[in-house]
């Protein structure tokens, strides 16, 4: 990856990279998944920050820590879209940006959720 994120984009990052391990990962594992030029202690300042935020759980192994997705990665995604469209001045337009950015298999796995969805409330 190339260019400066936010804090808000590495610590998306970090959480993916949490979310890819069931057992938990090091703070070394999580800085070669996330990659770039992110500095070792910058990471290890994200983990930090998602532990105390309650996002992330750690636990020692060792002279070290191993880290873990704290919260259900689909609800704290989809809650992070949800306040992202309440402050939206035209929510209905962000929500049309959304969707037209969408890949292929995004699109699909989107129609098949209100596919399952009109399912429920169908007749």
């Amino acid at each position: 990856m190339s260019g400066r994120r936010g804090m808000g984009e590495l610590e998306a990052e970090v959480l993916a990279a949490l979310a890819s391990s069931e057992a938990g990962v090091t703070a070394a594992t999580v800085h070669t998944l996330v990659g770039g030029d992110l500095a070792y202690t910058t990471v290890a300042t994200i983990l930090n920050r998602l532990c105390d935020k309650g996002l992330a759980a750690r636990n020692r192994e060792g002279r070290s820590f191993r880290y873990s997705l704290a919260v259900d990665e689909a609800d704290f995604v989809a809650e992070r879209m949800r306040v992202q469209l309440r402050h939206a001045h035209d929510p209905m337009s962000a929500l049309g940006q959304f969707v037209s950015g969408l890949g292929p298999t995004e699109e699909q796995a989107l129609r098949r959720v209100l596919a399952d969805l009109d399912g429920e409330h169908g007749p």
